[in-house]
């Protein structure tokens, strides 16, 4: 195959090695080239809609390019002596259909929209997947939820024993934060799906092209309507990367807990060995190390959304270069999460939780100590704060019973409990772990009816995100084959 047709006109001089290597984008455009076939499509049909090309020359460009959508993109269109797939491409087709077919099919277009265009439509099916793997995490959680409503464990903060709780409702507090990552990038996705095709390099062109056109034609939901915006702007990536990590933060802390509840010092869940490795040295060892790599994941993602903004912060207005090199970062960071949410997914579902342990440790750490408090003002209508204070003076004593709470009433308030009424066994019951839940009646709380009413609000959310995702699926695999349908059409 020829040389770089796009540099032959205006540079001479024979580039080294290094720096073709340099100032290639090969490695990440092998991501985008299916992309790339498909947006040549929608232009030269547009180009002959517009009479701006023969009818002849349209269904040549056409028939070559219909040959790569269906036996795909030769290896030569990767070589190195092209800077990217976009000119490999244009090569090829001069190549097999000559340039006085071939040469045309870059009329009305520059390299600027072409690329912008293609890394949307590569971001756009990158979400949709995304939203997917997702869905199918939730419905893990959820399922996990609805199997474990009567497992009791304890809730912490610093991770200190703090409230009981039981693990459905832990479960459904990680679904819900990630139905959130499932809105953002949802909602992200009708700002990734406009058209920046016919922006040319950024002033548009002369030719009478028809932009809302090739926008129809593949799939976007409409055009970037000023042109210089269209090829300068990489916001959508960046919103993209965005989303991306705050779900997979929140992935991170799941690993976090998966990793220290996999401990022998806690015990409450056993991960399948799939997940896990052993030692090298230490034949006893099961490491949950599948957990920890999904941990580490997120810092790749944090760290290709903060690389792509430093890439785009300091460029003027309008196309640069730079914007190349955000490019790798991008994928990268869409893969990272995809394959780890995937993962994670199948970890969960694999996992065997230890609800007996978990329950041991439920009222450990004076866990329940604020019903105690709770209780107190009820029944005897102290005010909370006072109740706090006896209760923590009752435990700072070693225990809350009968005898450090009357010492810690009467430090306090000048006079015993037990003297109104308070007995052992009304401070047994308050400290009882059950009640502690029953009575947490809140919507959203731990008790089995606003858990069992979580679980069904939560399912009902995951079947209309599900069928939403789905029609948005279908428009875009409609607008695909509509396209090749047409482009068919005109060749035969």
């Amino acid at each position: 195959m020829r040389n770089d047709v796009v540099r032959r006109g205006r540079l001479a001089g024979e580039r080294s090695g290094e720096m073709m290597h340099f100032l290639s984008s090969m490695g990440a455009d092998r991501h985008l080239a299916d992309a790339d076939v498909l947006v040549d499509i929608a232009h030269v049909m547009m180009l002959n809609k517009q009479r701006i090309i023969e009818p002849d020359t349209a269904k040549s460009l056409l028939s070559a390019l219909l040959t790569l959508y269906d036996n795909g993109i030769p290896d030569s269109a990767f070589g190195d002596q092209f800077e990217d797939i976009h000119a490999g491409i244009e090569s090829y087709l001069i190549e097999n259909t000559g340039e006085e077919v071939g040469g045309r099919l870059h009329s009305g277009r520059s390299r600027n929209d072409e690329v912008a265009a293609c890394l949307r439509i590569r971001i756009r099916e990158d979400i949709l997947r995304q939203l997917t793997i997702l869905c199918k995490l939730r419905e893990v959680l959820l399922s996990l939820a609805g199997d474990h409503q009567d497992a009791v464990m304890p809730g912490f903060t610093h991770f200190q024993h703090a409230q009981p709780t039981t693990l459905a409702h832990y479960f459904l507090s990680y679904e819900q934060a990630f139905s959130r990552d499932f809105e953002r990038l949802h909602e992200t996705f009708p700002r990734v799906n406009r058209s920046p095709l016919g922006a040319a390099a950024f002033a548009s062109t002369g030719f009478p092209i028809n932009r809302e056109y090739t926008a129809d034609l593949l799939g976007f939901d409409g055009v970037i309507g000023n042109t210089m915006d269209a090829v300068a702007s990489r916001d959508f990536a960046l919103e993209v990367l965005a989303d991306l990590s705050l779900l997979m933060v929140t992935v991170s802390r799941l690993c976090e807990d998966l990793i220290l509840w996999s401990s022998a010092f806690v015990r409450f869940v056993d991960l399948d060995d799939a997940f896990c490795s052993t030692s090298s040295i230490m034949p006893q060892k099961k490491n949950p190390d599948s957990a920890e790599i999904m941990r580490a994941k997120t810092g790749s993602v944090l760290g290709a959304f903060m690389a792509s903004a430093a890439i785009v912060k300091g460029l003027p207005m309008s196309y640069n270069r730079d914007l190349q090199e955000l490019t790798p970062g991008l994928i990268r960071g869409v893969q990272d999460a995809k394959h780890t949410t995937g993962l994670l997914a199948e970890m969960l579902a694999s996992a065997t939780f230890n609800t007996g342990r978990m329950r041991e440790e439920a009222g450990r750490g004076n866990a329940t100590a604020t019903d105690l408090a709770d209780m107190l003002v009820r029944r005897f209508g102290l005010p909370f704060r006072t109740a706090h204070s006896i209760v923590g003076r009752a435990v700072q004593k070693g225990t809350p019973d009968l005898l450090n709470l009357d010492a810690a009433a009467v430090e306090i308030t000048g006079s015993p409990l037990s003297t109104r009424g308070l007995s052992a066994i009304d401070i047994t019951v308050a400290l009882d772990v059950e009640k502690s839940l029953q009575e947490k009646r809140a919507t959203g709380s731990p008790a089995k009816i606003p858990v069992a009413a979580a679980l069904e609000e939560r399912r009902r959310q995951l079947a209309g995100d599900r069928e939403m995702l789905e029609k948005r699926k279908e428009q875009l695999t409609e607008s695909v084959q509509a396209l090749i349908r047409e482009a068919r059409r005109i060749v035969s």
